[in-house]
């Protein structure tokens, strides 16, 4: 009897449904939160054999715990939230960027961790942006010509676009459309 994984585009979560029977293999289940949501066959995740191996060399996350990198994405999300983008607190700053450049340990540039301390020290972002580049820059310069910066987004962006995976296992039977 197996179990087939269906994803929704809806509501970007994954559902499981068991099937007593094989009758239904061919069959899309309505969502079980909301009916008029579509739903997309998926190739469950035990039933991948292998793991395809990533290229981790210019990654500073690589080897990063993903339960550990959803918490310190949502504390650092906190942490953006209460900050005045328009005139930010130099130290405030910094300890956010602290937390990032310990999250990536040794793989942190030189030059970041040089940033970092100057901001926590108080100095002027503007002035140290001048000085190093912006942590944008695609100048070559600054921190981010390590692709630093862009990896941390590609981080944040594959964390927000995972599905949820719901956690019951729902009966094909009831579902059936």
């Amino acid at each position: 009897m197996p179990i087939y994984e269906f994803y929704s585009p809806d509501n970007n979560k994954l559902y499981q449904f068991f099937a007593r029977s094989s009758a239904y293999r061919d069959t899309v289940p309505r969502c079980p939160d909301n009916p008029a949501f579509r739903m997309q066959r998926r190739l469950s995740r035990f039933a991948i054999i292998g793991k395809a191996k990533e290229d981790t060399a210019d990654d500073p996350f690589a080897g990063i715990d993903e339960t550990k990198m959803e918490s310190f994405m949502a504390e650092m999300e906190r942490d953006m939230g209460g900050m005045d983008e328009a005139n930010p607190d130099p130290r405030q700053l910094g300890r956010f960027m602290r937390k990032m450049t310990d999250m990536m340990g040794d793989r942190t540039p030189e030059s970041l961790q040089e940033m970092v301390r100057r901001l926590e020290a108080g100095e002027d972002p503007e002035k140290l942006e001048e000085q190093f580049g912006g942590m944008d820059s695609e100048d070559g310069t600054g921190p981010a010509a390590d692709g630093l910066w862009d990896t941390m987004k590609k981080k944040i962006r594959a964390l927000k676009d995972t599905p949820q995976r719901d956690p019951k296992l729902y009966e094909f039977a009831e579902h059936a459309g």
